[in-house]
């Protein structure tokens, strides 16, 4: 999973979420800010190339976003590897919708061994070269870390309902 969001500090929010299955099977989709959430970092911007005016209105509504997040997601755990960022948004999304994720967030290091993670930055940048991609984006981004992580040889979760996702 990876999320994209309107900066990197306190007052920042979700703008686009993503990820990608292990069957292939992705999703993507802007989300709409909500009214109370007014930061906008030019730099983040300059990263994501996702203007505010695009957000505001081709994204969904954040509580139709949560609510498919949970019907997609149910029992899963979901993997991430900027964690510390990317649980915080996702604690926003899923707080202004009123819901609770029916799913885990967890940091992609829970399924790397020490030679893995010593590695991980180097394949990771190899993969997003040979991928060629032209946006930094929500799906996009899972993508790169689920064929990192197939990459490295990573342990994928035992338990039939616990997925690794990008």
């Amino acid at each position: 999973m990876d999320i994209e969001a309107s900066g990197f500090g306190r007052h920042s929010y979700p703008i686009e979420v993503g990820f990608v299955l292990p069957d292939g099977r992705s999703y993507c989709t802007l989300i709409r800010p909500a009214p109370s959430w007014t930061h906008w970092d030019p730099k983040a911007e300059g990263v994501h190339h996702i203007a505010w005016s695009v957000a505001a209105q081709h994204g969904r509504d954040v509580a139709e976003v949560a609510q498919h997040l949970n019907n997609e997601l149910w029992g899963m755990t979901l993997y991430c590897d900027g964690w510390a960022h990317d649980y915080v948004w996702l604690n926003v999304l899923y707080e202004e919708a009123g819901m609770t994720p029916s799913f885990k967030l967890e940091h992609v290091r829970a399924l790397l061994s020490d030679p893995q993670a010593a590695r991980w930055a180097t394949i990771k940048e190899r993969v997003s070269a040979e991928m060629n991609l032209q946006r930094h984006r929500a799906s996009t981004d899972a993508r790169v870390l689920q064929r990192t992580l197939s990459l490295l040889g990573a342990a994928q979760p035992l338990h039939p309902a616990v997925r690794a996702t990008g």
